[in-house]
Parts: structure tokens; sequence; C-alpha cells
């Protein structure tokens, strides 16, 4: 997989979109069973360009408010606990964001940190926040 249209196809045959436009794909995905409460998280999946001429796809989800959380004990967290993606601060959120180039991507080297950077903002919502808000 090389090309953004042809990862596009990809997640909107694999996952539940959300959102749908020319450079932005929002997925939902759900965690838990029928004996746990469901909770779910919303990925962004944005085709990025950089530096003018290179193809790269950001995955970024939120997990907080900024004004919410201590942001030390967060990033304490996320050093201790997390291997793929990095915490940024998007408007008013605390985002977990990761990128890849598209050129060559093969589908296992966008899913796991796809599963990876969704699951740990899952679980970083509901450790700092005790919510299911995004």
């Amino acid at each position: 997989m090389a090309e953004w249209a042809d990862l596009v196809a990809f997640v909107r045959h694999e996952y539940r979109v959300v959102k749908d436009e020319p450079d932005e794909i929002r997925i939902r995905l759900s965690y838990g069973d029928d004996d746990y409460e469901e909770r779910a998280q919303t990925v962004v999946i944005a085709r990025e360009i950089f530096d003018r001429r290179e193809d790269w796809v950001q995955i970024a989800t939120p997990f907080a408010r900024v004004d919410e959380v201590d942001l030390a004990t967060v990033l304490t967290e996320i050093g201790n606990t997390i291997v793929v993606g990095g915490l940024v601060v998007m408007g008013e959120h605390l985002v977990l964001r990761h990128s890849l180039p598209l050129v060559n991507l093969d589908i296992n080297e966008f899913t796991d940190p796809l599963e990876l950077v969704a699951g740990s903002a899952e679980l970083l919502e509901q450790q700092f926040t005790g919510r299911d808000d995004y």
C-alpha cells in the first residue's frame, strides 16, 4: 500500500467510518464485550504532506481536555507505558498521535500502530477522566 486512496479503501472496508473527507477519515473503535460496559474511541486518520513532497498518514485520538488533568502526571504515565505515539496538545485537548510514511507502507505497519494508539488513548481516558467522551 503506497497511496492515500488505497489506505482509505482499506479503512472503509475494515473499520466503522464515522466521517469521510478527502484528506481525513474518522473511525470508531469499540472495546469490551457482552459482560462489560462497552467503551469506544474515535480515531482521526489524516493525510499529511511532509516537506511538500512526501505523503504521510497521521493517526490521532483525543483522550482528555488539558484543563481537566495534571499534565505532569499524564506525561509520566505516557513515558512509563506508551510504546507507539506521542502526546500533543491540539486546541484544548490532549491527543495521542503517531505518523507514518505512506510510501511502501505495509498494512501491519498501519494497523498495529492504529490499534496501539487507540487502545492506549482509551486506557488513558479511562484512567485520567473516568469517562468515555472520545
